[in-house]
Formats: C-alpha cells, sequence, structure tokens
C-alpha cells in the first residue's frame, strides 16, 4: 500500500471514528435525558419503571379496597339515618269554636320511612287532652284527624 492510500485510509477512519464518537455522545446525552425524565416519574428512587409500574397497581387496588369499605360503612349510615326522626313538623289550630288563639297542636315525628307519632294536644276552656298515633309506613292503626294529617304531610315534605 503507498502512503496516499495509507493517508486517505487514516483520514476515512478518522472521519469514521469521529461520527461514532458524536453518535455515542448523542447516544449519551439521550440516555442521561431519558433517565431524568425517569427519576421525575419515579420520585428519585433506584427502581426502574417495571417496579414503579407494579407498585401503582398495588396502590389502586389498595385504593379500591378503602373506596369499598366507605362504600359499604356509608350504605349502613344511610339506613342509620333512615330510620331516625328526621321529619317533623306542628300545625296549630283551633279545636273548639270560641276558644281562640290556636291553642292546639298537632305534631308529626317520623322517619325518612314514614313510620313514627302524631301527638296532638287538645286544647278546652277547662281541660286538655293529649292524644297520640302511631304510624307505620304511613299508615295509622286509629283514623287521623284532618289537622294531623296535615302535620304528616307536612313533614314528610321536609
Amino acid at each position: 500500500m503507498d502512503a496516499d492510500t495509507a493517508a486517505v485510509l487514516a483520514a476515512a477512519a478518522s472521519v469514521v471514528a469521529l461520527a461514532a464518537l458524536v453518535l455515542a455522545t448523542l447516544a449519551w446525552l439521550a440516555l442521561r435525558r431519558a433517565r431524568a425524565a425517569q427519576r421525575v416519574l419515579l420520585g428519585g428512587g433506584k427502581a426502574d419503571i417495571v417496579d414503579f409500574a407494579v407498585s401503582l397497581g398495588t396502590r389502586i387496588d389498595d385504593l379500591h379496597r378503602a373506596v369499598d369499605e366507605i362504600a359499604a360503612g356509608l350504605a349502613r349510615v344511610d339506613r342509620r339515618v333512615d330510620g331516625t326522626v328526621s321529619k317533623t313538623s306542628i300545625v296549630r289550630y283551633d279545636a273548639y269554636e270560641g276558644t281562640g288563639g290556636q291553642q292546639s297542636a298537632s305534631a308529626a315525628f317520623l322517619d325518612a320511612s314514614r313510620s313514627g307519632i302524631v301527638m296532638s294536644a287538645i286544647q278546652g276552656r277547662d281541660y286538655a287532652r293529649i292524644y297520640m298515633k302511631e304510624l307505620d309506613r304511613g299508615k295509622a292503626v286509629v283514623a287521623l284527624s284532618p289537622e294531623e294529617q296535615t302535620a304528616v304531610e307536612r313533614a314528610m315534605a321536609r
């Protein structure tokens, strides 16, 4: 091989080596950016992306279990609240003509299923009487007076 050919080959080899060095530097910079992005995604941890995805799956499963427990607790609370006296109303009226001042009253104390009691206090000139009637899902064993029925309807409207 003569000196000119060897010089051309050496120059070509130098160009190829320089191109390989540039490509290796670019690849190293791209890898460095990818690792920096991975560190941001992983929160600076040493785990790889697969371990991180597995841990996310586990955490999501834990969240689903927690949501199911909360939903069951809310269902229990809903059942308890539905059974409490939460609907009330008072209707005042004159039970007898000439007594004035709407001294008589009917009060309804009901839960969400229209069960509870209606209490009436009838005031006369010389006496007062108190009556209590039980309601079971809106039905009374003893017939309700119009005022008691109004108290039930007003209570359920709230």
